[in-house]
């Protein structure tokens, strides 16, 4: 069996290099290693991720020529070394001798002295080599200028608050149990939880825990979602049978949220990917509920609608996820500035399709959890001022900038992701 330092390598050189995400490498990764092993590779593949750029830039310095590119393992083991040394409670000799270690496993011998003696720079040397080190933070170029352009104040803020790791946060069934007497059942079998202060629904633990380990979690009583993203129900306050579209549902956390909050919501519940649409199914049945399950892009509305308009549309649109790099940090690898002007044309056509099917006195709730203006409030302003039957429907919840349409939050350590609403109400 692998070691895992050596298997973070690997996925850290699959995501670098070949684009793979780390919802695609982790899992199998974990199932192929000891259960005691899991906790430490998951720690080194996120915290390598979450850094990579500013190790990239060490690595520079302690080099005094790049490693091959057929080598790549060498410089992503380095980078391996260099997280431990810098971001982890490891001991250092440990950390050095097991990394050069993984180099001898991955069949590179050669590399051993000089990743040995990087390290061992780097041990010496850390105060000095950090203190040159521009990419502390370790976001792309692209991102850093177009964040300084939307909050030139909060700059600093967002990026050393999206690389702290988010809590984890639960959402109470409402059908099934009160919040408050979840809490106290979580108290008497020793989880420390607290109530948000936004979300109606949410609860925020002091340390992550299995899911087997909640109260209720197999009889649907808690699902885990962030607080931001438990606010599109209370958002859009459904009536009892209301008729109800989720446009991009997977992976059905808003979906069973929207049909927990109400009575008999007739729920059509659409994602381009029947895989992922998969997936909703079997979470809507953890909590009990049901939905049409329909595998289709939801621009194709001739496709799949069937004429009647919905009282109320979800449009948690595709977007590039900037509000939640510290759950996912392979966000800052895996995204480039182009993606987001194609991403604002998709959001916009999806704007603009899925208005017709809304009924007039109908709300579509647009949402998405990143935090970069032109898919945000750029776009609502937009659709608003091209869409004489559209009206922006002012919201009372607090936000974390100002916006000219909607409502903004920013990443908050211990509290919710970064995340954006904007209600539209079609007139009559």
């Amino acid at each position: 069996m692998k070691s895992t330092r050596l298997i973070a390598a690997e996925i850290l050189l699959n995501v670098v290099d070949h684009g793979r995400s780390l919802n695609d490498e982790l899992p199998a990764a974990l199932a192929d290693t000891e259960l005691d092993d899991q906790p430490f590779l998951q720690q080194l593949v996120y915290g390598t991720t979450r850094y990579y750029f500013a190790l990239d830039e060490i690595i520079q310095k302690i080099l005094d020529k790049p490693i091959k590119d057929k080598e790549r393992i060498v410089h992503m083991l380095l980078a391996v070394g260099l997280y431990q040394l810098w971001k982890l409670n490891v001991a250092e000799h440990a950390a050095i001798n097991e990394t050069v270690s993984a180099v001898t496993e991955s069949k590179r011998k050669w590399a051993t002295g000089l990743v040995n003696a990087s390290l061992r720079r780097f041990q010496r040397e850390k105060d000095a080599i950090l203190a040159e080190c521009r990419r502390g933070d370790s976001f792309p170029g692209w991102l850093n200028k177009r964040l300084r352009q939307a909050y030139p104040e909060q700059f600093a803020e967002i990026c050393g608050n999206s690389n702290v790791p988010g809590p984890m946060t639960l959402r109470i069934n409402a059908k099934r149990v009160i919040r408050e007497q979840w809490l106290k059942l979580a108290e008497t079998e020793g989880i420390v939880a607290q109530a948000c202060e936004h979300a109606n629904s949410a609860v925020t633990l002091a340390a992550a825990a299995p899911v087997a380990m909640l109260p209720g979690f197999d009889a649907g009583d808690v699902s885990v979602q962030d607080e931001a993203a438990q606010l599109c129900a209370q958002i859009l306050e459904l009536n009892d049978a209301a008729r109800v579209l989720d446009a991009c549902s997977a992976p059905g956390g808003k979906t069973g949220h929207l049909l927990e909050s109400a009575q008999n919501v007739q729920m059509t519940a659409l994602d381009v990917s029947a895989e992922r649409l998969q997936r909703v199914g079997e979470n809507l049945a953890r909590i009990g509920e049901t939905a049409e399950l329909i595998a289709a892009d939801a621009a194709d509305v001739e496709l799949w609608w069937s004429g009647e308009p919905f009282d109320a549309i979800l449009l948690d649109a595709p977007c590039s996820g900037t509000g939640v790099i510290r759950r996912h940090p392979d966000i800052k690898l895996l995204r480039k500035s182009a993606d987001i002007t194609a991403l604002a044309k998709i959001q916009r056509n999806l704007l603009n399709k899925l208005w017709p099917t809304l009924k007039p006195g109908g709300r579509l709730l647009y949402a998405t959890c990143s935090i970069l203006p032109d898919e945000n409030s750029h776009q609502v302003a937009g659709f608003v001022a091209e869409t004489p039957d559209a009206e922006l429907i002012p919201l009372t919840l607090p936000a974390d900038a100002e916006t000219a349409a909607g409502i903004q939050w920013l990443p908050q350590v211990d509290g919710h992701d970064g995340f954006f609403y904007a209600l539209l109400e079609k007139q009559l």
